[in-house]
């Protein structure tokens, strides 16, 4: 028979957001699901106080926990620390919620290298345990590898397709590197645009192809990670 103790513990995810929260309402959904087996969001982490996916978050069942920090109250109530520091310390409150995956979710803050270093076990913060192995960061981007990195990519795709200068479009879940939107896509989905449409039909094609590849990369990543046995450290 086997030993009801050996079954893994739930793979721990953090959720960083910004805004309306459907990609996050989406993993929520999907947690505990065979989509996406044995996991818990444990933190969702917003930049922006009044993001709607916090209430998404404290009024799911169970309830997540949630955090907020913003970059401009932190810098007023923190003279002489700078945009890195911010980082460092957004980097320290997803540590202690000790996730096994970090998924942004329409986090819409550049992510520095310090923020990287730290959750790659390269840099240990002062008074933090050591990683026993780099947590992965992954992050959703609407558009193909290469095609429109940074901000309004949406709009730009959509415009750019327009005026006939590419023919496709799509979104893709990567890897985090320092480079913006340059890490190894993990899915990339081309998603069906139509000449002369409105913007917004595009963008309700584009949001539910988002909502199934951000479950699938997220399940990708966390399938890498090794968790560890109830009762047990070990990874």
């Amino acid at each position: 028979m086997e030993d009801p103790c050996a079954v893994t513990s739930p793979r721990r995810l953090a959720v960083l957001i910004s805004g309306e929260g459907t990609n996050l309402q989406a993993l929520i959904n999907a947690q505990n699901t065979p989509s996406l087996p044995n996991t818990r969001i444990i933190l969702v982490l917003s930049n922006r106080k009044n993001a709607r996916g916090l209430i998404r978050a404290s009024t799911a069942l169970p309830p997540i926990p949630t955090s907020y920090i913003g970059l401009q109250p932190f810098l007023k109530s923190n003279p002489g620390k700078t945009r890195k520091d911010y980082d460092v310390e957004v980097a320290r409150i997803v540590l202690r919620a000790k996730p096994d995956a970090v998924v942004c979710a329409g986090w819409m803050h550049i992510v520095s290298e310090g923020f990287l270093d730290v959750l790659k076990g390269t840099r240990v913060l002062e008074g933090e345990e050591v990683l026993a192995r780099e947590i992965p960061v992954i992050n959703i981007h609407p558009a193909l590898f290469g095609q429109f990195d940074g901000a309004h990519a949406v709009e730009r795709g959509f415009e750019a397709f327009q005026k006939g200068e590419v023919d496709e479009l799509g979104v893709m879940v990567h890897r985090v590197v320092k480079e913006v939107d340059r890490g190894e896509p993990l899915i990339q989905r081309r998603v069906e645009v139509v000449k002369g449409e409105a913007i917004e039909a595009y963008e309700e094609r584009l949001h539910k192809v988002e909502w199934e590849i951000i479950v699938e990369a997220t399940r990708m990543v966390l399938d890498e990670v090794q968790p560890p046995l109830s009762g047990d450290g070990s990874s």
